[in-house]
């Protein structure tokens, strides 16, 4: 008999080992585990009321911050669409003047003196007057 209680004795044995395993294998996978790394994004766990006030308070700056640089842009906008317009009146005003000055040279061409042409070059004559000092340039 002292065989057989041996025996058993051993089997017992072997239970406990396994169940003594069994619990370090869960304890060293509860204790090994790393604690949770806190993430820098997104929401935190446990928002007090103030921070929701901050929330609110840069959610409202953000819009606001949103209403300025819309306005800036449409001011920019306005401010180009006028010179473009100026720019779109030179042109026409240069290319009337152009048209203007191909007809006297198509009049010249024909032996006949333009109208305006003798006002012309009267009022350069008199800057080319005053830019020499004086004396008569022809």
């Amino acid at each position: 008999m002292d065989f057989e209680e041996s025996f058993m004795n051993a089997q017992d044995f072997d239970n406990l080992v396994q169940v003594e395993q069994a619990q370090e294998m869960n304890e060293s996978t509860t204790t090994t585990t790393p604690p949770p790394v806190a993430n820098k994004r997104g929401r935190k766990p446990g928002k007090k009321s103030s921070e929701k006030v901050d929330i609110r308070a840069k959610l409202e700056r953000s819009r606001q911050s949103a209403r300025e640089c819309r306005a800036r842009k449409k001011l920019r906008y306005q401010y180009l669409e006028e010179l473009v317009t100026d720019r779109e009146k030179a042109v026409i005003s240069l290319r009337q003047e152009l048209d203007k000055y191909r007809t006297w040279c198509i009049e010249v061409d024909e032996g006949r003196i333009p109208e305006g042409l003798p006002g012309l070059l009267d009022e350069l004559g008199a800057v080319k007057q005053e830019s020499a000092g004086g004396v008569l340039i022809m």
